[in-house]
C-alpha cells in the first residue's frame, strides 16, 4: 500500500476576535471551489455575523456531530464524516477549540486536524494569538482574561502557510461599534474592557513579533536547503567577538547600541576557544561577567571551537546570517604587529565579504597583548621556514665568519654555529634543527677546521668538539620541540575546559532543553546538523556518539578530530543526562496526582475529625437532654434544644453535601442541567443566610446566563459567606453584575484584610483557611467547591484586589444566547 502524501495546513492568524479570519478563510474556500477544487466546510463558527454567514453560501458542508454532556447538547466537527468524504480541502474553524468529552476523536480540535492532514486532506483553519500556548500567560496579563483553550506553538509553526490577518486597533473598534462583531448590547462592555486601544495594540505587536520569528525560521530553512551562504539583510543581526579581555564590556555595549538602532535587531556574542594556544590566557571571570552583560541586554552568548579565530568568527556570522561584526582593535604594539604580521581584525575584514565589520577602539588598544604569544604551535609557515633556515642560516654565517678569518678562534666559531642551530630549532622544531646541525657541522669542518678546504678530522679534539656540538644541537632542538608540543596540548586542554565550562554554566543557569543542547552542540563544533536518534546511521557522512542508554548523538558535516571527539563525548553525556532528567520529570509528573490525592486524604482526615464531630456533639447533646426523664424542661428550653439540634443537623448536612459535591467534581460525575438562568431568580436564595449584602447593577437588563441554577446558587452563597466571614464588623458585602462581550461577570466584594502576599496560589486549595488561626471555622471547602462548580459550568472564578483594601471574587459565565455553540473545556477538578 502506497503512503498517502500528507496534506498541507494553512493558518489564518489574528491578534483579536473580529479581525476577519473566518471571512478571509471562507473567501479563499470560495476561490478554490471556483477553480474546481473539492472544498468542504468541516466546521465554521460565524458568531451570528451576517456577512460571514453569507460567505458559506454555495460551499459544501459536512453535518455537525451533536453530543450531550452534563445535561446540555453541543455541536462539534464530525471528523469521521470529513475523513469519509475525503475532500481535497477542508475548512476547519476554531483551531484551538476543546472538544466536548465524547464528542470527537480527540480531546482537541487541532488533533482532529492532524488526522485530516495525515489522510492527505489540505486544511485551512484560523486561530487567534491568545490561543498560542507560549503566549497564554502574556495575553492574560494584558487583558485580564484567562485563556482555557490553547494550541501548541509547534503545531502552528509546522503549517506550510501562516497568513496574518491584520487591522489597526481603531479600525477594529470602529468595526465593533458598527455592530459587525458583537450584538449591540455587548458593544459598550467589550470596548471598555477587552477591546481597549492599549490591549489591541499590545496583542497586535505580539502577533507581529510571533509571525516575524516564524518568517525568520522559514528564511533560515530556505537558505540551508539552497546552500545560500551570502548574507541577506532582512534583519539586523550584530555579532560581537569576545576574547575575555578587559575591553569586552565596551564592545558588548557598543554592539548593543548598533542592534538597538533597528527594531527587532539581534545581539549575539561569540567567543572562539582556540586550540593553538591563544585561548590559554583567557580570563574566565571576565567572560562570565561579559556573558551576564550580554544576557542583561537581551542578547545571547555563544562559544565555538576553531583553530583559526578569524575563520571561525566569519563562519559563525554567516551561519547566523549576521549583518555586522564588532571587533576590538588590536592590543599588540606596532613592533609586534610588524614582526608577526596581520592580526585577527585585518583577517576578519578580508574574509567578511558582505558583512560589515566595526573595529572599536578601547583603552588597551596598542598597549601590548595580555595573552600568550600567537606562535605556540608550528604553523604551516613555520614548517616551511624551519628547514629553509636550517640550510640558509649556516651558509650566511659561514660567509660572515670567512670575512673575519683569523680574528675569531675555532671555539667562538663553533659557539656561533651552535647559536644558529638553536635559533633554527626554535623556528622549525627538531627536524629543522637536525638539518641545521648537519649543515653547520659540514661547513665548520670544511671552512674552519684545519686542513681548511677538505673534509678531514685529524685532530681528536676537533672530532670531540664536533660530536659535542651535534649532541647539544639535537638536545636543544628536542627540548624546544617537546616544550612546543606540551604547550599545544595544554592549550588544547584549556580550550576544551573552557568550552565545557561554558556549557556547564549554561546548564546550571537553567533553560537548556534538549533541542537547545543539540543546537549548542551543532554550533560549537561547526556542524551542519545535530540530532538525537535511537540507532546510529549506517552512512559515513555522520558522526555518532553514545548519549546514554538507547540514544546516540548524531552530527553531520565535517569529521571531528580525535581531540574534538573527547569534548563531543562530554556534550553527548550532557544530552543524555538531559534526556534522563526529562524522563524523570515526566515520571514525577505522573506521580504528582497520586501524591496530591494522598495529601488531600490526609488533610481531609485531619479536618473531618474536628469539623464533623462538632455539629454531631451539639446535636447529640440536645437530643440526649430532650430524652432525659430526670429533668423537666420548660417549653422555652425545649424549643431552644430542638433549635440547637436542628441547626447542628443542618450544619452537618451542608458539610456532607460539600464533601460529596467535591468528590463528584474529582470523579467527573457531577450532573449538570445547563439552561438559561436569570440572575435575579438565583440571588434571593443565595443571599438568604447573609443579611449584610448590597446588590448593585441593573440585573433586570442582564441577559440570561447559561448555568445550572442550584449550582450557581451554591457558588454565590459560598462566595458571599466567605466574604462576610472576613469582613470587618459592620461592613457590608457588595454584589455587582454586568455583561462583558459574550459573558457575564458577577463580582462579590468585601473590605476584609485581603490576600496575604503568598496566598493567591493556595486560595482555592481545599481544607485551606488563609488567615485563620484556629480550626473552628469550617473545613475550608467553600472557595474550592465554588471554583470547581463554576468551571464545571464553563465559567471562571478569579480573585482580584479590592481598591482600598479587601478581596473581590469575579465569577465569569457564558451568556445563554451561545448555548448551542458553547465550548465546554475538559473537566477541571475543583480541588486539584
Amino acid at each position: 500500500m502506497n503512503d498517502v502524501p500528507r496534506g498541507r495546513l494553512k493558518v489564518y492568524l489574528g491578534a483579536a476576535p473580529g479581525v476577519g479570519k473566518t471571512y478571509r478563510m471562507l473567501d479563499e474556500a470560495r476561490r478554490r471551489a471556483s477553480r474546481g477544487a473539492d472544498v468542504v466546510v468541516g466546521f465554521v463558527e460565524c458568531h451570528g455575523r451576517p456577512r460571514t454567514e453569507a460567505m458559506t453560501g454555495g460551499l459544501a458542508a459536512v453535518g455537525r456531530l451533536r453530543c450531550g454532556y452534563r445535561g446540555g447538547e453541543f455541536e462539534e466537527m464530525d471528523a469521521a464524516a470529513v475523513l469519509a468524504r475525503r475532500p481535497q480541502v477542508a475548512i476547519v474553524d476554531e483551531f484551538a477549540h476543546t472538544n466536548v468529552p465524547g464528542g470527537g476523536r480527540h480531546p482537541k480540535r487541532w488533533q482532529d486536524v492532524e488526522d485530516l492532514l495525515a489522510a492527505g486532506i489540505d486544511v485551512i483553519t484560523a486561530v487567534n494569538i491568545q490561543h498560542l500556548e507560549s503566549l497564554k500567560d502574556v495575553v492574560e496579563k494584558i487583558t485580564g482574561v484567562p485563556q482555557h483553550e490553547t494550541v501548541p506553538d509547534e503545531v502552528v509553526r509546522r503549517a506550510e502557510q501562516i497568513e496574518f490577518v491584520d487591522i489597526p486597533p481603531e479600525g477594529l473598534r470602529r468595526r465593533m461599534a458598527h455592530g459587525n462583531i458583537y450584538a449591540p448590547e455587548k458593544i459598550d462592555a467589550a470596548l471598555a474592557n477587552y477591546f481597549r486601544p492599549g490591549n489591541l495594540t499590545a496583542l497586535r505587536q505580539l502577533a507581529l513579533l510571533w509571525v516575524a520569528d516564524r518568517v525568520d525560521e522559514a528564511l533560515q530553512s530556505y537558505r540551508a536547503e539552497h546552500a545560500i551562504g551570502g548574507v541577506w539583510e532582512t534583519r539586523e543581526r550584530v555579532v560581537v567577538a569576545l576574547t575575555g579581555g578587559p575591553e569586552g564590556d565596551t564592545l558588548v555595549r557598543r554592539a548593543a547600541r548598533i542592534a538597538d538602532r533597528s527594531a527587532g535587531g539581534d545581539l549575539l556574542a561569540v567567543h572562539v576557544a582556540r586550540s593553538d594556544g591563544l585561548a590559554a590566557g583567557v580570563s574566565h571571570a571576565s567572560l562570565t561577567r561579559q556573558r551576564r552583560l550580554v544576557e542583561d541586554l537581551g542578547g545571547s552568548y555563544h562559544s565555538v571551537v576553531g583553530d583559526d579565530v578569524a575563520t571561525a568568527l566569519v563562519e559563525f556570522a554567516r551561519a547566523e546570517n549576521a549583518t555586522q561584526l564588532v571587533l576590538g582593535t588590536s592590543r599588540r604594539g606596532r613592533l609586534e604587529r610588524f614582526l608577526t604580521g596581520p592580526g585577527t581584525g585585518e583577517t576578519v575584514t578580508a574574509l567578511s565579504g558582505d558583512i560589515d565589520v566595526h573595529r572599536v577602539t578601547h583603552e588597551r588598544a596598542g598597549r601590548g597583548t595580555l595573552l600568550p604569544s600567537r606562535r605556540r604551535t608550528l604553523s604551516t609557515r613555520r614548517l616551511i621556514a624551519g628547514p629553509v633556515a636550517g640550510l640558509v642560516l649556516p651558509v650566511l654565517l659561514t660567509v660572515a665568519l670567512a670575512q673575519v678569518r683569523g680574528s675569531v678562534n675555532l671555539t667562538s666559531e663553533a659557539l656561533l654555529f651552535l647559536l644558529a642551530v638553536v635559533g633554527v630549532a626554535c623556528i622549525g622544531g627538531v627536524t629543522s634543527a637536525l638539518i641545521a646541525s648537519v649543515t653547520a657541522s659540514l661547513l665548520l669542518n670544511y671552512w674552519f677546521i684545519p686542513p681548511i678546504g677538505a673534509f678531514t678530522l685529524d685532530d681528536p679534539n676537533a672530532l670531540l668538539a664536533l660530536g659535542v656540538f651535534a649532541v647539544v644541537a639535537a638536545t636543544v632542538a628536542g627540548v624546544v620541540d617537546r616544550s612546543l608540543r606540551l604547550s599545544r596540548r595544554a592549550a588544547r586542554a584549556t580550550a576544551e575546559a573552557e568550552t565545557m565550562s561554558s556549557l556547564a554554566g549554561s546548564i546550571v543557569r537553567g533553560g537548556q532543553t534538549i533541542p537547545a543542547l543539540l543546537e549548542r552542540t551543532r554550533e560549537t563544533f561547526g556542524m551542519d546538523s545535530a540530532e538525537l536518534v535511537d540507532e546510529p546511521p549506517d552512512g559515513a557522512d555522520a558522526t555518532a556518539v553514545p548519549a546514554g542508554p538507547g540514544n546516540h548523538l548524531v552530527l553531520r558535516g565535517r569529521t571531528p578530530s580525535a581531540s574534538e571527539r573527547r569534548v563531543l563525548a562530554a556534550f553527548a553525556a550532557h544530552v543524555g543526562s538531559a534526556v534522563e532528567r526529562a524522563r524523570l520529570a515526566q515520571a514525577a509528573a505522573e506521580v504528582e496526582p497520586v501524591r496530591a490525592a494522598d495529601r488531600m486524604r490526609t488533610a481531609l482526615l485531619r479536618a473531618v475529625g474536628h469539623d464533623l464531630r462538632t455539629p454531631l456533639a451539639a446535636g447529640w447533646a440536645a437530643v440526649t437532654s430532650l430524652r432525659s426523664r430526670e429533668v423537666e424542661f420548660t417549653p422555652e428550653d425545649r424549643d431552644e434544644l430542638l433549635a440547637t439540634a436542628e441547626e447542628s443537623m443542618a450544619r452537618l448536612s451542608r458539610l456532607v453535601d460539600n464533601l460529596l459535591d467535591l468528590s463528584r467534581l474529582e470523579a467527573g460525575v457531577l450532573t449538570l442541567n445547563l439552561r438559561a438562568t436569570a440572575l435575579e431568580e438565583v440571588l434571593p436564595a443565595a443571599l438568604a443566610d447573609t443579611p449584610a449584602v448590597d446588590v448593585h447593577g441593573e440585573l433586570e437588563n442582564l441577559p440570561p446566563l447559561l448555568a445550572d441554577p442550584p449550582l450557581l446558587e451554591r457558588v454565590i452563597a459560598n462566595l458571599v459567606g466567605n466574604a462576610a466571614r472576613y469582613s470587618p464588623p459592620g461592613a457590608r458585602v457588595l454584589v455587582t453584575a454586568s455583561a462583558l462581550g459574550d459573558r457575564a461577570e458577577l463580582r462579590v466584594v468585601d473590605r476584609g484584610p485581603g490576600l496575604p502576599a503568598n496566598g493567591r496560589d493556595r486560595l482555592f486549595e481545599p481544607f485551606q483557611r488563609l488567615g485563620d488561626t484556629d480550626n473552628t471555622t469550617g473545613l475550608g471547602l467553600g472557595l474550592a467547591l465554588a471554583r470547581g462548580l463554576t468551571e464545571a459550568m464553563d465559567g471562571t472564578l478569579t480573585p482580584e484586589d479590592t481598591p482600598g483594601g479587601g478581596l473581590t471574587m469575579v465569577v465569569s459565565l457564558p451568556l445563554a444566547d451561545r448555548a448551542r455553540t458553547v465550548r465546554t473545556p475538559q473537566r477541571v477538578a475543583g480541588a486539584s
